[in-house]
């Protein structure tokens, strides 16, 4: 064990590989960041490493006054520096390189500096401490790793944040010329932290002195599913042969692992298809391949419904075979990332052959242009709005890749990089109110929520059109059921009164079975788009919280043993000053709507400065 009973993960690569560090009682005790002191035991007997690992300052300036050399070893060679930094003692660090004790010394038996302990253990604040003292992070361990290897090792993603941040190469390799992310892909069995890594650009084709692996090739070795998908993901080549001239299809033959076999011949035939000009082509336009098979596919339904056959064996074989037609073309030329857009496809898909509908069919029962108006107004609103929604910067939080590294030294300096500050997916300082989407892989500022119906984030660039968007679509919907039941009254011999509910059902099937299936659209697009515009004038009006802050605050409230009120917050300034602030609404001067710079709002100060009665959360 180096460096007696406290250094045992410098023969560890963390918890997956099954240490149990720390072993004993001692090392638990010795180990922690702040240990109490024994109780009832005299610590003025300490000899100075003892010292040294309880963190008792003055205890060893006692001793280093009376003569003792903090660069004097111990009898395994560790320095009262490696103590002090495995034990994220920073007073004792500070007093002991003042003392003349030298930072970058090697300890231990891995060769190991007091950086390497640092960081093995974790301690982000010793790691700054250390790097200000002049700490060369670039040096190689006894394993041969540098000290962002070690980071990586261990998982300690604010330590491998900072220490890219202050210039160390995302691509440093260690004694055998592996790169940080191959070593995570090879060691680390999960996402993190090679999807951290990719954040910095790393070279993903690069290979290393031995082997001539890439990082692709020590992911298959492993078995790292995980790793695997996000390499593909990054673009890693699939046509670079290690030294025995093996491919990764190749290795993955070899250790005859089927899911990435699998993974590996689908990405290959897709890179192939890009090289296709007509399915490049067909590639550039996924969505448009979706809507068009929403249209078909919610056109041949109602086709086949409408047919004259009484046979519904026949109708349900030919429903089932237009939809594996149908979606076997869609997944042919739509990538399975893009089939996330499928909601948004066929709800467009839905809105059309409503709106075809109540052209050809509806709108000539209606003689009162007054009485069509609402249908012309609705679906020029809905598509306008739509488009706003969709194409609107939401608020992503945008910053260089400068200022994100500068903001990552900041945030480690000053003690708060950590997930209530600091995104580990966009690298960025959050703002309040802002939230991460793993569907846009971005931060939105003022996230409301990622809408399935519109394939994109609600945030404060875009919840305004989105509000009105679901008005225009509810209005739509409410005229065409009008013109639905309208249409019933003056074609279908509807005999409820006489002949009861089933009786009529059957009259108006049989009397258009399209217009009845069209009504069913009907009711479910006005179902849940009148619920949630509702849902969403309550939050904004009556609480000004967005759905994200309405749903954390209630699981708070279900948590928490006093009862919390979503009324009672920072950003609830009244019902009508709500909305003007919403909708930046001035009501010819009646009101004073705040302009608050979300995506770039780190504190409360500048919104609640303000001449208003605002309750404290």
């Amino acid at each position: 064990m180096e460096g007696g009973g406290l250094a045992c993960k410098d023969h560890c690569h963390g918890p997956h590989h099954g240490c149990s560090w720390p072993n004993t009682y001692e090392e638990k005790d010795l180990c922690k960041e702040q240990n109490p002191l024994p109780f009832a035991e005299d610590y003025s007997n300490f000899d100075i490493v003892k010292a040294t690992q309880y963190g008792l300052l003055e205890r060893c300036k006692e001793l280093v006054e009376a003569g003792y050399d903090v660069r004097q070893p111990d009898k395994e060679n560790v320095t009262l520096l490696h103590w002090a930094a495995i034990n994220n003692r920073l007073d004792l660090v500070r007093y002991f390189i003042s003392k003349g004790a030298v930072v970058d010394q090697l300890g231990g038996d891995l060769n190991s500096t007091p950086l390497h302990w640092a960081i093995r253990q974790g301690h982000l604040s010793m790691v700054i401490l250390l790097l200000k003292f002049g700490a060369d992070p670039t040096l190689i361990d006894g394993e041969g790793y540098s000290s962002l290897h070690l980071a990586v090792l261990f998982q300690h993603m604010p330590v491998i944040a900072y220490l890219i941040s202050k210039g160390q190469s995302i691509d440093t390799t260690d004694l055998n010329g592996r790169t940080p992310l191959m070593l995570s892909a090879h060691k680390i069995i999960g996402v993190e932290p090679t999807r951290f890594l990719l954040k910095f650009n790393p070279c993903v084709n690069a290979v290393d002195n031995v082997e001539k692996n890439t990082a692709l090739h020590w992911a298959i070795l492993a078995g790292n599913v995980s790793a695997v998908d996000l390499l593909l993901e990054a673009g890693a080549s699939l046509d670079i042969r290690n030294v025995k001239e093996e491919r990764p299809l190749d290795l993955a033959d070899q250790i005859q692992n089927r899911l990435l076999i699998h993974m590996l011949t689908e990405e290959e035939k897709m890179r192939a298809r890009r090289t296709s000009r007509f399915l490049r082509i067909l590639g550039e336009n996924e969505f448009l391949i979706l809507l068009v098979s929403s249209l078909t596919l919610i056109w041949a339904i109602g086709f086949v419904l409408d047919l004259n056959s009484d046979s519904w064996l026949l109708k349900g074989s030919l429903l089932a075979c237009i939809s594996f037609i149908i979606s076997l073309f869609a997944r042919q030329f739509v990538g399975l990332d893009k089939l996330k857009y499928f909601p948004e496809a066929f709800m467009l898909g839905s809105i059309i052959w409503i709106a075809v509908t109540c052209f050809t069919w509806f709108l000539p029962d209606i003689l009162y242009t007054i009485s069509q108006l609402p249908f012309f107004l609705g679906m020029v609103g809905l598509f306008y709005y739509f488009f706003k929604t969709v194409r609107a910067d939401p608020g992503y939080i945008k910053t260089t890749e400068e200022e994100r590294k500068m903001n990552i030294i900041t945030l480690a300096e000053s003690s708060s990089l950590d997930l209530r500050t600091f995104c580990t997916s966009c690298l960025v300082k959050k703002p309040l109110r802002s939230m991460h989407c793993p569907a846009c892989s971005a931060c939105i500022a003022r996230y409301d929520q990622h809408c399935i119906w519109t394939g994109c984030c609600i945030g404060v660039g875009n919840h305004c059109y989105f509000i009105l968007f679901l008005f225009f679509l509810t209005m739509v919907n409410i005229w065409a059921m009008y013109g639905t039941i309208l249409y019933w009254s003056n074609h279908c011999e509807m005999s409820y009164g006489k002949n009861g509910g089933w009786i009529s059902f059957t009259e108006i099937v049989s009397c258009s079975p399209w217009v009845l299936y069209i009504f069913i659209l009907i009711v479910f697009h006005a179902s849940w788009s009148t619920l949630l515009l509702i849902l969403q004038l309550y939050q904004i009006v009556f609480l000004g919280l967005t759905s994200h802050e309405r749903i954390t605050l209630w699981r708070q409230s279900k948590r928490s043993k006093q009862p919390l009120s979503l009324r009672k917050t920072p950003y609830n300034h009244g019902c009508l000053q709500n909305l003007a602030d919403f909708f930046q609404c001035r009501c010819f001067g009646m009101f004073k709507p705040s302009t608050v710079d979300w995506t770039k709002q780190y504190t409360l100060s500048v919104h609640l400065m303000k001449d208003r009665n605002i309750h404290s959360v």
